[in-house]
């Protein structure tokens, strides 16, 4: 909506009237003077307008005609477990890279299938919410740069290509062999592809932690989208705690140093950043959504099995149980931060008032800052 000089001229008053017998009509006029007289109007009751009682009342936002403003995801627990499982392959492939170039053989065995399978399962998740294996497919027909969809399932497919190299890699190294066998010369050929892949596998480990994130804020779900600053690093850090606390449940605890540091900078920063994301939250009245109900019931536990799985790290050390016990608090405090964000911005798309209220103090800050010839809310 807006606004123009034209809009704020309000016409001179005539000259002097002749006295009328007071009546009910003369009564409402005096009183619609007296408003005009007060700097109040009937639009805006803030100036102007000279003869015009209030006419509408104060504008109360609700739901429209009992229906929500915007239309949450029809997202179930496929979604959120695709999420957690690609958070999983993500940091797995960066450990598996890192324990082939510190010698590490258990650690990089275990890490590689531990990728390949969360990949095959999170790339399952999405075609079952997708309803059919070819809408997957016709995904990969275009790239739209614009599109987080569209680079994500570039970057999906890119990283299961070079974890497929690596896990055949490490599957024909555990196959016995004869000297100039078929298997013998895959053996060789898996060997040469082996280190270009590994690196692939690294460099697309990132992107494919953080892409997801950047997938739920690019919506107009309000929590996620007003998290969007935030959501990328809580995400990574909690791909990076889960991916560690699973390979030390997996791997012998003297290779699982490189292991348990990832998953410590993980922790560290999942907790910075979630404390951000609902402090940022809290100053936009955004924060019920994170705070009560079922969402803010499994973020709670997930900070605190957070909490707990860090120091359990810390302390591990040599301790085989302790280890394991730690690794399972981080992956399960990882799986419940996704189901509990994708829960709470389920929430906020529901009810009107976390749509309306950041619209309206977007609004406020734009006439504060001095933009006041138009209305528009949904400048981000």
């Amino acid at each position: 909506m807006t606004t123009s000089d034209f809009d704020s001229y309000r016409p001179p008053e005539d000259g002097p009237r002749r006295r009328r017998r007071p009546s009910v009509r003369g009564a409402a006029a005096g009183a619609a003077r007296d408003l005009a007289r007060s700097g109040r109007t009937w639009l805006n009751r803030d100036g102007g307008g000279a003869r015009e009682a209030p006419a509408v009342p104060d504008a109360q936002f609700s739901a429209y005609y009992g229906q929500a403003i915007i239309k949450a995801v029809p997202w179930k627990h496929e979604i959120p477990a695709y999420l957690f499982l690609g958070g999983v392959a993500a940091g797995s492939g960066i450990i598996a890279s890192g324990a082939a170039a510190t010698g590490r053989p258990a650690l990089r065995r275990n890490s590689r299938y531990t990728a390949m399978t969360a990949v095959a399962l999170s790339g399952a998740a999405l075609v079952a919410d997708l309803g059919r294996p070819e809408r997957f497919l016709n995904m990969l027909r275009t790239v739209k740069l614009t599109s987080p969809m569209s680079v994500g399932t570039w970057i999906l497919s890119g990283y299961a290509a070079f974890a497929g190299v690596t896990t055949a890699a490490e599957v024909v190294r555990a196959v016995p062999t004869k000297p100039g066998s078929v298997v013998d010369l895959a053996k060789q050929a898996m060997r040469i592809a082996d280190a270009p892949a590994a690196v692939g596998q690294a460099l697309f480990g990132p992107p494919l932690a953080a892409y997801t994130a950047v997938l739920l804020s690019d919506t107009v779900t309000p929590v996620w989208f007003e998290s969007r600053n935030q959501l990328p690093f809580v995400f990574v850090g909690s791909a990076a705690m889960a991916s560690g606390g699973v390979q030390m449940i997996l791997s012998p605890t003297a290779e699982t140093g490189p292991a348990r540091r990832f998953a410590l900078l993980g922790v560290a920063t999942d907790l910075v950043a979630m404390h951000r994301l609902e402090h940022h939250l809290a100053e936009l009245e955004l924060n019920e959504p994170v705070e009560t109900g079922e969402a803010g019931r499994k973020l709670k536990l997930a900070k605190a099995l957070t909490v707990a799985g860090g120091l359990g790290t810390l302390l591990s050390g040599r301790s085989r149980a302790l280890a394991v016990a730690s690794g399972t608090a981080l992956a399960a405090a990882s799986a419940l931060t996704r189901f509990g964000v994708v829960d709470a911005g389920m929430v906020s798309a529901k009810d009107p008032k976390y749509t309306v209220g950041p619209q309206k103090r977007r609004l406020e800050q734009r006439r504060s800052s001095g933009t006041v010839h138009d209305s528009i809310v949904t400048v981000r």
